[in-house]
Parts: structure tokens; C-alpha cells; sequence
């Protein structure tokens, strides 16, 4: 893979950082839901604000973007 510009990786860092942020808001709104079907669509969310967190940081580790 080419090297990526300096502006890409702060916009990748950036992306890692909004997912994380937004992880953190809906597992703590999450424990204040009391409907079930929401609270299922809440743990749905959830989920998939992981997987793009993991997909994130694979990309980030395959393609040795920190440089380590």
C-alpha cells in the first residue's frame, strides 16, 4: 500500500476518534433505556460501532500506519 498523505491519517485518526467518542455516549445511554425494542436497537448500534472500531484499528495494523 502507498504511504498516506499526512492529512488521510488525521483524518483516520480522526474517524477512530468519533467512533470511540460515540461508543462511549450510547454505552452510557444505553443503561437509561427502558423500552425493550429500543434497548435492542441500541445493542444492535452498539455492535456495529465495534466492528467498524476493529476494522478501523486492522486496516490501521496491517498497513503499519502508526509507523511502529
Amino acid at each position: 500500500m502507498r504511504k498516506l498523505a499526512e492529512g488521510e491519517i488525521l483524518s483516520l485518526t480522526g474517524l477512530l476518534k468519533l467512533e470511540s467518542d460515540g461508543l462511549a455516549v450510547s454505552r452510557a445511554m444505553q443503561s437509561l433505556i427502558t423500552d425493550d425494542d429500543l434497548k435492542k436497537q441500541a445493542e444492535a448500534g452498539i455492535l456495529a460501532s465495534e466492528g467498524r472500531i476493529k476494522g478501523l484499528q486492522q486496516f490501521i495494523n496491517e498497513n503499519s500506519i502508526t509507523g511502529v
